[in-house]
């Protein structure tokens, strides 16, 4: 190896061995780039998790070239998607967080927080991925403490399949919108999938909770 080669080699062992240094030993975790395109004046009430967005959405791969457009594609209506229970992928539920009602988000998701080493459909793996992303509506989803007195229709401190597609029927139609049976039947799937523990077919109180740090 000529000396040259040498020297570079060194240098960046030198600036891996820095960066474990400064990260306690752990290399920096996966992020995703947020940026707000366009934000209303006024807001009044930011998304977190739990909440059931309203959402139109765009998907690029790296190059620039258009997987998907809501607007444009399939039905061409927009999606709900409850924000924190994986229902979407990690770099959604990270970088949809704090958002208004007429938000408009670019975000820039790496392969770790969209669909890895294995990819999915005609995503291949290791695909970093663009997403432009706004929020039409936001509501109080099926998991807020408030939102579970709710659903708990006979007082027990634990919630059944029934309980939790009735209150989500009946939200439905509180704003306006016609039952969707195939819908809430997936969004109950999903919230009894991540938070019925002991799979005894109820979640309770304790169940219900979320433990964010861990989402």
């Amino acid at each position: 190896m000529c000396p040259g080669s040498m020297m570079l080699l060194l240098r960046c062992l030198c600036a891996f061995m820095l960066l474990l240094s400064v990260s306690g030993g752990k290399l920096p975790e996966a992020e995703v780039q947020i940026e707000v395109m366009h934000r209303p004046f006024l807001c009044h009430r930011k998304t977190k998790y739990g909440d059931m967005l309203l959402v139109h959405h765009e998907v690029y791969f790296e190059n620039g070239t258009m997987l998907h457009a809501s607007r444009n594609d399939g039905d061409k209506q927009p999606m709900w998607v409850t924000l924190g229970i994986r229902q979407v992928i990690v770099g959604w539920d990270k970088g949809l967080q704090n958002m208004c009602a007429g938000e408009k988000r670019k975000l820039i998701v790496p392969p770790e927080l969209a669909y890895g080493k294995d990819g999915k459909g005609k995503i291949p793996p290791e695909s970093t991925l663009t997403y432009i992303i706004e929020v039409l509506e936001i509501r109080n989803g099926p998991r807020s403490h408030e939102s579970f007195q709710e659903m708990d229709l006979n007082d027990d401190w634990r919630l059944s399949k029934n309980e939790v597609k009735e209150y989500l029927r009946k939200e439905f139609e509180r704003h306006g919108y016609p039952p969707n049976d195939t819908l809430h039947e997936n969004m109950m799937e999903d919230i009894f999938e991540k938070e019925d523990k002991n799979k005894d077919g109820f979640i309770s109180a304790r169940e219900f909770t979320y433990k964010h740090d861990e989402l």
